[in-house]
């Protein structure tokens, strides 16, 4: 199974561009947004590949200095202007910009690397203070977001099924972890290892959603790109597209399985990251206040603490979650009770 790491998966693309309750127009855009997602998954592969590859060698890597006074990554956002050129031009003084696009994409960009620091003390995406590069107003009507392995795009949506994308914090934080995924667990974009890549892309994204909002586990809605979801979606009864805390929400775009299975693998990762997602949410839930506290402590550990893992199994991480959570936190019992509660209500 080749890369699908676009917010939108494949499936429901290819579902809208046949849809015929909507507009030729409509049904054009999706389909075009569907043909160019294609042709980005082989760069994000090969980004991918490099990025695994110059890991794995054995050169010199020079001290980085910790703790120190920490300042914010640079980021950078470049306007395509509807063109499929990236980056496109550059933006002077984004977090300024009338453009609320543009304004979005910087702060909410520099607001995922603030997270990343604040809760758990990473420097950037790749952990070295890696600026942070974001294209929007990508292609016309383009019905999607992605990381493409070095940078962020956008795409304003049809205004119809979706609206501007990032409109969605979740989302950016979803997509942005993406590249953390790259740069420390590594995993693979297919089998089991494919739907724990999605899930810890929605984890994380949701809890920066959360963390933005101070929100509680208990005021947390739990839902992936309710905040993009445009006019017809809401019309079709669609409010999200993914809901970690029910994954089989018929009013959920993509709606997954709530139940590990063998076979799960062979399904798109958007969908067999239903499992791992209510398990997150399960234990977050469980443990109260914020998710970033113990639950999220727990996940980042097991994405960044070990080195690569491309074919990593969802059993491999259910276990290794319930051994950090009792490393992490030997003094309170109820982290790694709610840990592997949790697993356990999902099959793992």
């Amino acid at each position: 199974m080749t890369c699908k790491c676009f917010i939108i998966p494949q499936e429901v693309l290819n579902r809208f561009a046949s849809d015929p309750e909507l507009s030729d127009a409509v049904r054009q855009n999706f389909h075009h947004s569907a043909q160019i997602s294609a042709l980005h998954r082989a760069v994000r592969e090969q980004n991918n590949a490099l990025t695994q590859g110059v890991i794995g060698l054995p050169l010199p890597r020079p001290p980085i200095p910790f703790p120190r006074l920490h300042l914010l990554p640079a980021a950078h956002v470049f306007n395509c202007h509807n063109t499929t050129t990236l980056p496109g031009a550059q933006v002077a003084n984004p977090g300024s910009s009338a453009d609320g696009t543009v304004k979005r994409a910087y702060g909410e960009s520099e607001g995922v690397a603030k997270f990343y620091w604040d809760v758990f003390q990473r420097d950037s995406i790749d952990g070295n203070h890696m600026t942070l590069v974001s294209s929007v107003h990508y292609s016309s009507n383009f019905n999607n977001a992605f990381w493409n392995g070095t940078q962020m795009t956008y795409g304003d949506g049809d205004g119809q099924l979706f609206v501007d994308f990032t409109l969605g914090d979740d989302v950016i934080g979803h997509e942005l972890t993406h590249g953390v995924t790259q740069h420390s667990l590594g995993l693979n974009y297919s089998g089991e290892a494919g739907g724990l890549n999605e899930s810890i892309s929605d984890v994380f994204g949701s809890m920066f959603r959360q963390w933005e909002k101070n929100q509680t586990v208990a005021q947390a809605d739990w839902l992936i790109g309710a905040d993009i979801m445009g006019p017809v979606a809401k019309q079709k009864g669609y409010t999200c597209l993914r809901n970690m805390a029910a994954p089989k929400d018929t009013h959920a775009l993509a709606a997954q399985p709530d139940h590990y299975y063998p076979g799960i693998g062979n399904l798109d990762p958007h969908y067999s990251s239903g499992p791992p997602n209510l398990a997150f949410c399960k234990a977050a839930v469980a443990l109260g206040g914020h998710s970033w506290e113990k639950a999220g402590k727990v996940w980042y550990k097991a994405l960044t603490g070990f080195g690569p893992s491309p074919n990593m199994t969802m059993s491999q991480l259910a276990n290794r979650t319930r051994s950090v959570a009792q490393s992490l936190f030997p003094a309170d019992p109820a982290v790694h009770a709610a840990v592997d509660n949790a697993w356990t209500a999902v099959g793992l």
